[in-house]
């Protein structure tokens, strides 16, 4: 499923907080790693110092994984303006990954900081892993740095475009995945006085949570069989307040986010409710585009 990895680097320790979860990927799926770095057109007289430096990111990385039988780690220099290359770059060579740092509540340094970033989110069709740590991520003993995931489900078709490759990620790492709905408390009103949030009677709200408990056990049921241990959540109020306190309760190690709409990311992502995970949250975020609609 992820057969290439695209990871851009530009020289900050930040950026290179993306490297071990890259090299623990790459070792699951047995994938092909493309190091990025973006030379932009005031920096060319650097250009062979970006070369050197990214070649030499690569042979260590090569060193790093050689007993995990990765195919090809491949240090790529390209010209131009960050967020513009890498898309360009991951849609022209079919990258099923990219995985880069994005600056979380400090750390922000050059151009892996949020503004590329949520350029790439915005545009990129590829599935992209957000490493949102300030500080290099601790390995558990026997454990995947990936080893608890948080796959958030509204019960929709679009919000499904994570399920696969989570479910073939747990089934490669063994690890756990918690499924989680939130049912909404009420909902906004739009009265006289202005948008009021008015509450839903309890019968109501006893309804929605069957269903949504309905929803999560069945999509529990189409994971039995992976090596990983498959859990279900239902929780009621705020879902991203939700989302982001159960991932801290359970030291959540990511967090599993299908994109929806025909632009692939305004309801989940950049929307009310997403839009606050990835600001709030240090988390890493792996990001699915749901697939577009057909006319």
């Amino acid at each position: 499923m992820w057969e290439r990895i695209l990871i851009p680097l530009d020289g900050s320790d930040l950026a290179e907080l993306a490297i071990p979860y890259t090299e623990e990927l790459a070792g699951a799926f047995n994938a092909e790693v493309v190091l990025v770095y973006v030379s932009e057109p005031a920096e060319s007289q650097y250009r062979h110092m970006h070369q050197l430096y990214i070649e030499e990111m690569a042979e260590q990385m090569r060193n790093r994984i050689k007993d995990y039988r990765v195919g090809m780690v491949n240090p790529i220099v390209l010209s131009g303006k960050p967020a513009e290359e890498i898309i360009d770059y991951a849609d022209k060579n079919d990258v099923s990954l990219i995985i880069m740092a994005s600056h979380g509540r400090s750390g922000i340094t050059p151009w892996a900081t949020g503004s590329v970033a949520n350029k790439v989110l915005h545009t990129t069709r590829v599935p992209v892993l957000l490493i949102r740590a300030t500080k290099p991520p601790q390995r558990a003993p026997g454990k995947h740095l990936l080893n608890r995931i948080l796959l958030p489900l509204d019960g929709s078709e679009a919000g499904e475009a994570a399920v696969p490759y989570i479910q073939e990620l747990i089934d490669r790492l063994e690890s756990e995945v918690i499924l989680l709905g939130v049912a909404p408390a009420g909902q906004h009103v739009r009265t006289v006085g202005g948008l009021d949030y008015i509450l839903y009677p309890e019968q109501h709200l006893e309804l929605v949570k069957a269903e949504a408990r309905k929803y999560l056990d069945k999509v529990c049921h189409s994971l039995t069989g992976t090596k990983g241990t498959i859990g279900v959540e239902l929780k009621v109020g705020d879902v991203a307040r939700e989302i982001i306190k159960l991932a801290e309760e359970t030291n959540t190690s990511l967090i599993a986010i299908s994109a929806h709409g025909h632009s692939g990311i305004e309801k989940w992502v950049f929307g009310s409710i997403a839009h606050k995970i990835l600001q709030v949250s240090n988390i890493p975020i792996l990001v699915v585009r749901a697939p577009r609609r057909k006319a």
